[in-house]
């Protein structure tokens, strides 16, 4: 039993540091999102169980509209499908890394999100520390703090008296300053994809109109990316970069 408490706590000790900043990022992007529901009038219970059910970021600040609009199951439907795609991909490559894990695999594949994909692709684990086990607390960190975070913002945006019309431009702007960042980013030489991520929305507003573009945009973009990949931002080159970077 202790043997199997010290395996437990050298993963974690391994995780922490992995995630901490994460974590903190989580924290307040979460908070945030908790504010916003509050501001609109529904209990912190309902940020609280979203974050730990949904756990698509992008996904929960969109369905905080969908909860005040008329109902449409189907393009809610279709929505959470586009918006999740991306899960898709990076949930297949790490299918060979979870084999073995038991009990815990179903809560890796469910807790799975960008970040923690990025941690658990990319960490080098030290020898002496089980692979699942430091897989599991860099999941359950990552979560636990977007779920605190929602659950604190959802209580204190309860409560809040103030006018806090704006607070939901918060993910708008979230996405834009990625955008700008990874447009100014030196190591890509084509912006190939920020430019289509920017016409093909655009075109699509005009022919749908501003109540049904959305979902024709993440369609089309989702084709359009698969057959350019292989010319999209010098993807291939980023990621060797990122490797050798990761193991200096």
């Amino acid at each position: 039993m202790r043997q199997k408490k010290g395996v437990k706590t050298k993963a974690l000790r391994a995780a922490v540091p992995k995630v901490l900043p994460i974590c903190i990022s989580f924290f307040f992007l979460a908070m945030s999102y908790g504010l916003l529901m509050g501001t609109r009038g529904f209990s912190f219970l309902w940020p609280m169980c979203m974050s730990a059910f949904i756990f698509t970021g992008s996904m929960e600040f969109v369905t905080v509209n969908l909860l005040v609009s008329a109902f449409n199951p189907l393009a809610t439907l279709m929505l959470a499908m586009m918006i999740g795609t991306r899960h898709l991909f990076y949930g297949i490559s790490m299918l060979g890394r979870f084999k073995g894990m038991g009990l815990r695999k179903p809560y890796l594949i469910y807790a799975m999100c960008d970040e923690t994909f990025a941690v658990n692709n990319s960490a080098r684990i030290p020898g002496n520390v089980d692979r699942g086990w430091f897989y599991f607390f860099v999941s359950l960190l990552n979560q636990a703090s977007w779920v605190l975070g929602a659950t604190i913002g959802g209580i204190v945006g309860g409560r809040l008296t103030f006018n806090t019309s704006g607070l939901d431009f918060v993910m708008t702007a979230l996405f834009v300053v990625i955008f700008v960042d990874q447009w100014m980013s030196s190591k890509r030489k084509s912006h190939m994809a920020a430019l289509t991520g920017i016409v093909v929305p655009a075109i699509c507003l005009a022919l749908f109109g501003a109540d049904d573009f959305m979902i024709p945009s993440l369609a089309v973009m989702l084709v359009m990316f698969l057959m350019l990949r292989p010319y999209l931002d010098d993807l291939k080159t980023d990621m060797q970069s990122d490797g050798r970077e990761g193991r200096a």
